[in-house]
């Protein structure tokens, strides 16, 4: 049995008007991502991590904001067409750990929401995936409430 690990990081910027999707669920608050797509940031990282320990590149390689097909897409899809390819390359997903970076909303209330959402369009059992949640500490533009962050490693085998 081969075993790969990848990392994954994606950033966007937060912005008054717009929906904040984290891990594939709608997070009620007063601002939201900014992105090509939904600007799903955890679901960005995992399917960085994901692409990465498979040694395929990365998300705006398979899934570039410069093709229009993907103007506000949900990344749901984009998670499920990741995993789409690894299986293909012969890979399949051992577990998800992930950290998300952001001053308010707390997190706490839709995790399992977001372990039933990443579950269901990765095709894994949600024993399989953490996800944390962190603030900035006021700190800097995740602090100052300019942005989101998200982290992941994923642990492939094949």
């Amino acid at each position: 049995m081969r075993f790969r690990t990848g990392f994954g990081f994606d950033v966007h910027q937060l912005q008054a008007g717009r929906e904040l999707w984290l891990g594939g669920v709608l997070i009620p608050h007063e601002k939201g991502a900014l992105g090509h797509s939904d600007a799903d940031v955890l679901l960005h990282a995992i399917c960085d991590a994901i692409l990465g320990a498979a040694n395929l590149g990365d998300i705006g390689h398979h899934f570039p904001d410069t093709d229009f097909s993907f103007k506000g897409i949900d990344s749901k899809i984009l998670l499920a067409k990741t995993c789409q390819l690894i299986g293909e390359a012969g890979w399949k997903i051992n577990n998800i750990d992930s950290t998300l970076c952001l001053e308010r909303p707390k997190i706490m209330p839709y995790l399992q929401a977001m372990k039933d959402a990443i579950s269901q369009s990765a095709a894994i059992d949600q024993d399989v995936i953490s996800i944390k949640a962190t603030t900035n500490e006021k700190m800097g533009f995740i602090g100052r409430e300019e942005g989101v962050a998200a982290y992941a490693i994923v642990m492939l085998i094949g």
